[in-house]
């Protein structure tokens, strides 16, 4: 075929613009999953809190793993896994904040126990006295 033959609609020629002989654009379609439905928590800043404090039983890295298993799950589009590290991570989180609030009131209470018993035994304790130490071992003697 020849360049002479061939029969070009009048406002398209070739190297132009051919507004004329171009189809209507379509629409695209993108499913972006359920709307309904959010997807799953992976509680990473509260996996790092958790880490990064006391880490009673590592506890805290436990849940940090299964904090970015859940983020790693989500983002692959595995909503089901994603769930059910998200609920580990959870578990872990609370169990990890709760030994960690725990720990610090226990030796509050201990610290403020061993005050009130020396305040109310014997009169006060002089640790730098003559007879502070001795005084201060009868309270551990049965």
């Amino acid at each position: 075929m020849d360049n002479h033959s061939y029969n070009f609609p009048s406002d398209c020629t070739p190297l132009t613009n051919c507004k004329s002989a171009r189809k209507p654009a379509g629409s695209t379609v993108v499913n972006m999953g359920n709307p309904g439905k959010n997807p799953p928590r992976d509680y990473l800043l509260w996996s790092l809190c958790n880490t990064f404090y006391v880490n009673f039983c590592c506890l805290g890295f436990m849940a940090l793993i299964y904090s970015i298993k859940a983020r790693d799950q989500k983002t692959l589009g595995n909503l089901q896994l994603a769930q059910e590290c998200s609920d580990k991570a959870k578990w872990y989180n609370i169990l990890a904040a709760g030994w960690n609030l725990l720990i610090p009131l226990l030796a509050i209470v201990l610290i403020v126990l061993l005050l009130v018993h020396l305040g109310s035994s014997q009169g006060s304790f002089d640790f730098l006295g003559e007879d502070g130490f001795q005084n201060f071992l009868k309270l551990f003697s049965w």
